[in-house]
């Protein structure tokens, strides 16, 4: 299968069997019951616990790993969506603003926009997805986006080839099929859901930064990256 026909059955499945929380589960990152219990999981990680600084997507599944960093007083990078403006990362910190800044609506009315190079080292990258398998292998919503926010992260120096990728995920997210990867594609070096802890086989190398001959975006922190003005 591509990877369109594993989001389409994913999203199907999650459905079908009453897993989808708001907002319907097409076209996106899946919500999905139980998905404070799989950030739960992930705060054992010793990663977790090591880390100051998380880069985390703004998914709705993905908001009790966020709330739990801003307890925890670690700072989070979230992506413009799209990467349409030039400072494409909001910052977050404080514990005060856990309860408020954790949705996507609160980051982005009480975050502060940062440019990437502005941005402190990450130690932990937690990422969306519609499904992935145990090799490492990721299938995320289709835009292509989170590989790019991860290339310019590469590019600007501060994520390298160490920096762990996790992702939380329902249970029947986690495939057994053979998920197509490409040169741009992330892997992820953890599975986390509401049942387990998953170390992937890591099979697949992360990419090394941005790969301008592939590239099918036209995006305002490229062009800045690019004329070398960051």
């Amino acid at each position: 299968m591509d990877k369109q026909q594993i989001r389409q059955r994913i999203w199907k499945e999650i459905e079908e069997r009453g897993i989808a929380t708001f907002p319907p589960p097409y076209g996106r990152i899946p919500n999905f019951v139980n998905a404070d219990k799989a950030a739960e999981k992930l705060v054992l990680l010793d990663v977790w616990q090591n880390a100051k600084a998380i880069k985390c997507n703004p998914d709705s599944p993905q908001k009790f790993v966020r709330q739990k960093a801003l307890q925890e007083e670690k700072t989070i990078y979230m992506a413009v969506p799209r990467l349409r403006k030039e400072k494409c990362f909001i910052e977050l910190k404080g514990r005060m603003l856990a309860n408020v800044a954790s949705s996507i609506k609160g980051a982005f009315r009480y975050g502060k926009p940062v440019y990437p190079w502005e941005m402190k080292k990450i130690d932990l990258i937690v990422a969306g997805s519609v499904a992935v398998n145990r090799k490492g292998a990721r299938v995320g919503k289709g835009g292509g986006y989170s590989d790019i926010e991860y290339a310019i992260a590469r590019e600007v120096g501060i994520v390298d080839e160490t920096t762990p990728v996790i992702t939380t995920v329902h249970d029947i997210q986690i495939i057994n099929d053979e998920i197509p990867m490409k040169e741009h594609d992330v892997p992820v070096n953890y599975i986390i859901t509401p049942t387990k802890i998953i170390e992937t086989e890591k099979i697949y190398e992360k990419p090394k930064g941005i790969i301008w001959d592939i590239l099918d975006k036209e995006l305002p922190i490229l062009e800045i990256i690019k004329q070398g003005k960051g």
